[in-house]
């Protein structure tokens, strides 16, 4: 059991936390949700968290344009057909389906879903019977449902018609989710790359979670590599005009389902890319913990600008004439009090809300109804960030010592994970793993020959005598200093022909674009010196 105390003993007894999970629970309801509640969190940014927001497994959310094989890429993961799954070049999945792990197969429709306390949708019903007729629980018992959930939604259309149509907010539902998610893949196409005005409105609802973007280049296997080339130069081109981040989002090239490859040309990168992803979606129930603090923080800091914003408009407001001029002043000139705020309280620009949309929700507000400053909420927020949070941080890390190496078990993740079928069987330092014969032989009388015009003394050179040859590879001296604890295998200082010939063959094996390993495989030990 871990606790901790405000180190000022006069104000409480020390909270007692047993997991990570309860700490960030309590430290929510007890610091965060009063300055919430007070200044209207709700009613502008995100509703209120719950206790299965902190409890749920890791989710993954699915977006993008209708037939880019969002529902396949589920299947392919699972390797087994959800309830209510429906695949066709047509726009087919018309709800918003949480695959989500369970003893009994079914379906559980989205009225009965959000008043369910175990899951973490009961703040959807706030979007009302035209989302929640569109919106469905898939329960199945699938192993790789047993470490995270997936979001299928469904295929963004062009045209404002069908948006109309919805009878919801897409996007806002969307920007729900994503708040909530641990992983955004965004798939794409690669014969269709436009973006249409609703997806280009969805990527920006989902506006700082950039960091839970993924991007999917689905249906690579179609075209042929000059193609694929052009088609991912226009892909980035297209996200670089709507994602306005420093950094590059992180694009997986493939064809993610169980047919055949129709362009073999591509093969090895979509077998290096499908395996990148899945050890990226692999790691989401290790860093879950991590995520869900991440995100509190993040909402924290929302909160506390928030409630100067709120505090600032009340502050402005008149006692008693031109309330109503006052609120349209105040609305237009809000860019002002943001600038104001800035200043005052040292707050970075980054951490205000999007003014368009403030000044929106703000139209239908009734200011007098809004509090002012009350230093004591504020004081327990920069506490929990600047105490708490920090110990709970160190619970985090304990966590994860505790226990064993968590991933996402079954379907797909099983498939290229034994035998040779598995990526990178062999190839590189792997090549050779399954045969009776030493694979270094192959090349050895050609080392033979080199080795011996280094004057070998009692059957081996010195290190310097062996350096001269090896820097003609033109590695770097951290790769080559590697390659040679690797084959000196003995630990002697010196190489006698066979080791002279595995250092030859892992300059080879580096050469050629693979990775060295750790550890010498068993398979690459010198005959003689197997057994020592």
């Amino acid at each position: 059991m871990f606790s901790w105390a405000n180190k000022d003993g006069k104000k409480k007894d020390p909270e007692l936390f047993q997991t990570v999970s309860d700490g960030l629970k309590r430290l929510y309801r007890t610091k965060l949700f009063p300055l919430e509640d007070t200044y209207r969190f709700h009613d502008f940014h995100s509703p209120a968290l719950e206790d299965a927001d902190f409890d749920n497994k890791p989710m993954v959310l699915l977006v993008g344009q209708y037939s880019t094989g969002k529902t396949t890429f589920i299947r392919h993961l699972m390797e087994q057909d959800f309830p209510g799954m429906r695949i066709g070049p047509e726009p087919t999945t018309d709800s918003f389906i949480a695959v989500m792990y369970g003893e009994q197969e079914g379906l559980i429709p989205g009225n009965a879903l959000v008043v369910d306390p175990k899951k973490p949708f009961r703040k959807l019903n706030a979007f009302g019977n035209a989302f929640l007729n569109r919106f469905i629980c898939a329960q199945m018992p699938n192993p790789v449902l047993d470490s995270i959930s997936i979001i299928d939604t469904p295929g963004i259309l062009s045209g404002e018609k069908q948006r109309i149509s919805r009878g919801y907010d897409f996007a806002a539902v969307l920007e729900w989710f994503a708040e909530r998610v641990d992983r955004i893949i965004l798939l794409f196409d690669a014969h269709k790359l436009d973006i249409s005005d609703e997806f280009s409105e969805v990527i920006r609802a989902l506006k700082n979670h950039e960091d839970k973007m993924r991007v999917v280049l689905n249906k690579a296997d179609q075209i042929g590599t000059q193609q694929l080339m052009r088609v991912y130069g226009a892909l980035m081109w297209s996200l670089g005009k709507i994602v306005n981040t420093p950094e590059v989002i992180r694009v997986y090239i493939g064809s993610f389902w169980a047919q055949p490859l129709l362009v073999p040309d591509n093969r090895k990168l979509f077998e290096a890319e499908e395996q990148d992803l899945f050890r990226d979606i692999q790691g989401l129930p290790r860093n879950a913990a991590l995520r869900k603090l991440n995100d509190l923080i993040k909402r924290a800091r929302l909160a506390k600008v928030h409630a100067y914003i709120i505090s600032a408009l009340k502050k402005e407001m008149p006692n008693v004439f031109g309330k109503e001029n006052k609120k349209k002043e105040l609305i237009a000139n809000l860019g002002e009090i943001y600038a104001k705020i800035e200043k005052e309280h040292q707050i970075s620009p980054g951490d205000f809300p999007k003014l368009s949309k403030m000044q929106e929700v703000l139209a239908g507000q009734d200011f007098t109804k809004f509090q002012g400053l009350k230093p004591k909420l504020l004081e327990a927020v920069e506490d929990m960030l600047a105490n708490d949070i920090a110990k709970l941080m160190t619970l985090v890390r304990q966590e994860e010592a505790a226990m064993p190496s968590q991933a996402v078990q079954g379907g797909a993740f099983e498939g290229t994970m034994n035998g040779p079928f598995g990526h990178g069987y062999g190839e590189g330092a792997s090549e050779g793993i399954d045969e009776l014969e030493w694979i270094v032989a192959r090349d050895k009388p050609t080392y033979d020959e080199i080795f011996y015009t280094l004057s070998p003394v009692n059957g081996k050179v010195s290190g310097a005598m062996a350096k001269k040859e090896m820097v003609k590879s033109k590695l770097p001296n951290n790769v080559l200093g590697k390659i040679w604890k690797l084959a000196d295998v003995d630990k002697d200082g010196y190489l006698d022909d066979e080791e002279f010939a595995l250092a030859n063959h892992l300059i080879k094996v580096k050469l050629e674009g693979h990775e060295l390993p750790a550890d010498l495989p068993d398979h690459l030990v010198p005959p003689s010196k197997r057994g020592l």
